[in-house]
Parts: structure tokens; sequence; C-alpha cells
């Protein structure tokens, strides 16, 4: 073992720098279609009571509605439910892995050393999470494109999108998920990316003082219902204000929806996931093996990627703009789509103001909606997270919001999987039996 003195050795962490190659861009889309198995269990395998409201307070959202079960005993959906984008956090997924050779070698690991970033999402919600409901997911690829990228400085990029469908025990739909990434070549973003030469923000108190008024100023509309009728096209629905963003926030973030994915955890948890995936951990500038992730709260592994600060997950600026919506539309309402893009960073230092305007509403499929435009608009202004959200409003003429039906090929594939975990479920007594 040796040690360093000072700050350690001024070399920079050591970075991984793969290669898209065609053979893998085939074998990914080769497993379009194909439910995937979990590398790692969910967080919230069962939504309860503290899930739940862990889960808002890791994203700031203070509503009632999900922290306490006698207010929201009080509204119309008789009990505490779940923010939106819970879901992320929760399921099982009880797809088997693939015996097939030649499926398992679909799965083995692609593009290695390069970096894989969060770009947009498309959410539709069909039901409440309520404490107490279990949660079952399955997920697949969808897409797989190959194209430029700014940020990659020339570099050779492609984008996956990934669906991933919740339902509960008897397989009736909650969501579905449909989840984008990019997969850029890291060093080409090193060499020439489009954050060259940008600084983490600075603030005076009286900076600091401005963002606090408007954290004052924030209303959520709770218990009194948004009529449809009385809405207008145009009209602006106020503002959440999230920042700025410290390591703090994003690691309240990571702990409301857990590690997910590879799912990589502390000390034997890491080493066992190591001697797994070698590839996921990268020694850091002290010769310290660490994951990858770091570079969401290690300053000197986002510099070695040719970023000048450690940034937020994507799903969090997504609750965020959820945030502003379940506040605006108070008690009554549901939430039935919402999808954004990321188009820049959200860099440790960084203010966002998450705001929107009502840019349409109708009748559709029976429900009276009002279509939202979405941005989440850094200190510069700079809009790193366009969005848009359809919301089924009460009606002061025909009565309650009405919950959206899930599609008939929906309900079908959720009554598969709750058929196939039933079947699984079947086998594994009968195995435990002999």
């Amino acid at each position: 073992m040796t040690t360093g003195e000072g700050t350690g050795r001024e070399t920079p962490p050591k970075v991984t720098e793969g290669k898209i190659l065609d053979e893998d861009i085939e074998r990914l889309r080769r497993r379009i279609g194909i439910p995937t198995p979990a590398l790692s269990e969910n967080y919230n395998p069962v939504a309860d009571r503290t899930s739940i409201s862990h889960f808002a307070f890791g994203n700031g959202e203070d509503n009632p509605l999900f922290h306490d079960p006698d207010y929201a005993h009080g509204t119309r959906w008789r009990g505490q439910i779940a923010p939106p984008t819970f879901l992320v956090s929760a399921g099982v997924n009880e797809t088997r892995k693939p015996t097939d050779p030649e499926v398992k070698q679909l799965f083995k690991g692609v593009f290695r050393g390069v970096g894989k970033y969060y770009s947009g999402v498309r959410w539709e919600w069909f039901k409440p999470v309520y404490a107490g409901d279990d949660i079952f997911e399955e997920s697949w690829l969808s897409e797989v494109s190959e194209r430029p990228s700014s940020f990659g400085g020339g570099g050779r990029s492609v984008a996956e999108t990934n669906r991933t469908f919740y339902v509960d025990r008897s397989g009736l739909p909650f969501a579905t998920r449909d989840e984008s990434y990019v997969n850029i070549e890291r060093g080409a973003s090193r060499k020439g990316g489009k954050f060259a030469g940008r600084e983490r923000a600075r603030y005076t108190p009286e900076d600091i003082e401005r963002i606090d008024a408007d954290y004052e100023k924030e209303v959520i509309r709770g218990a009194e219902p948004r009529w449809w009728e009385d809405v207008e096209i145009g009209e602006s629905i106020g503002h959440v204000v999230k920042g700025p963003t410290t390591v703090l926030d994003v690691i309240s973030n990571q702990m409301a929806r857990g590690w997910g994915g590879y799912g990589p955890g502390p000390l034997r948890y890491a080493w066992k996931l190591r001697r797994r995936m070698p590839a996921f951990y990268i020694e850091d500038e002290y010769g310290v093996p660490d994951v990858v992730q770091r570079l969401h709260w290690d300053q000197q592994r986002a510099e070695a990627i040719g970023l000048p600060a450690p940034y937020d997950y994507g799903q969090m600026r997504t609750a965020w703009l959820a945030h502003v919506v379940t506040n605006w539309m108070g008690d009554d309402a549901w939430l039935w789509r919402l999808e954004n893009q990321l188009r820049s960073f959200n860099f440790l230092g960084d203010t966002h103001w998450c705001s929107g305007e009502v840019a349409d509403k109708r009748i559709e499929d029976g429900h009276h909606v009002v279509e939202l435009s979405l941005r989440a608009a850094n200190q510069h202004d700079e809009v790193t997270a366009p969005g848009k959200a359809i919301v089924i409003l009460p009606s002061r003429q025909d009565g309650p919001a009405v919950l959206p039906a899930a599609s008939s090929e929906l309900r079908r594939r959720g009554a598969v999987i709750a058929a196939a975990a039933a079947s699984h479920r079947r086998g594994l007594v009968v195995e435990q039996g002999e």
C-alpha cells in the first residue's frame, strides 16, 4: 500500500477509452423486443408508506399527498399515493436469464469504456401506486439508432430507448416508461466537447436571497380543485426552484431511487460487484477502485471526461418537472403523460427553475385534458430539459377526473407477465419440494 501526501498524486483518474464498434451496434439491435433480466433488485420492490415518503423527500417534494396518510385519506384517492416517477425506484423483475447460447451472447456487455448518458423519457400513467401495492416490471430494448453528437467532439454515438412496463399483481398496468440514453466515445468528448472551458457557477449573497425568495413563492394547489373550465390557454403553471445543486442533492435523489441498474453498494457489496463487473470500477488518483458513477459527485472524475463539474441524474430533472405539474394541478387531477429531453447537464452549483404554461385544452378520449409546455432552465436561462405533459382535470359540468385506460395490447401483456410469474413460482415450489 502506498500513501500520498497533501492532495495525493497529481495524475488524473484513469479513464477507460472505449470505441463504438459495428458488431456491438448489431448485437444491440438484435436485442430489440427481448425482455431484459434485472441486473440488480430495485430499491423498492413493494411500495410502502415510508418508501413513498422517502422518494418524495429525496426530490424535494413536500406535497402532503405523498407524505401524510391522514391528509391523503381525505382526498379523492382515499389514501397516500406515490409521486408519479416513484416507479423508477420500484418493482420486481421476474424475467429469467436466457439459457439459449445465442441469446446469452446478446446480453454480454457492449460499448465497453464508452460513456452512457440519459437523454430523455416518456411516461404514461394509468393508476396510482398506493402504500402496500406489489409492483412488477418487465423491460426491453425498443429502439437503437446511430447519430452524431455535439457533446462527443466528433466522436461516434449510439442512441437507445428501453421500455419498462409496470403492473400490479393481477397484471393491470400502472405505467409505461420509455427511457432513452446516448452512448458516446469518451476520448472524443475530452478532445473537443461542447463544455470545454465552462466553469462552475458562483453566487453572491444577493443571488442566494433571490433564489430563496423563489422557494418562498412556490404554491401547492392541494385540496382546491383546478377545474378544466377555468383553465386558460397561455396561463402560467408557476414554478419550482431547484438548487444551487449540491452533492447532498444528488445523493438524496440517489437514496430516493436506490442505486438501480448495476446495483453498486458499499464495502462488501462493492467488492462483490467488482468481482462480477470489474470494468464498472476505475481507480481514483489514490489507486482505489471506485464506481464510474462517481462522475456525479467526483470533481476529478468529471474533469477526466471533459466536463467542468459533476452533474445530476437525468431522473432528477424528470422528477422536478413532474413536481411543478403536481403542484399546479391539485389533488383531484391526474398526470397522464409526461415527456422531456435532456439537452444539457445540470452541473453541481447550477440552479434550475422548472416552469411551464398551458399550451392547449381539449376533450381527448372522453377526458377533460390540458396540455402543458414545460421547461427546466438554469441560471443562464439555458433550457436544459424541455418537456410537455398531459393532465386530466375534473370538470364542473361532467365531474371528477377519470383515470385513463391502458391499450388492449398493454393489458394483454400485463396478463402475460402475471401468468408467467405465477408459472415461475409454481416451478420454484416444485423444485423446493423435490
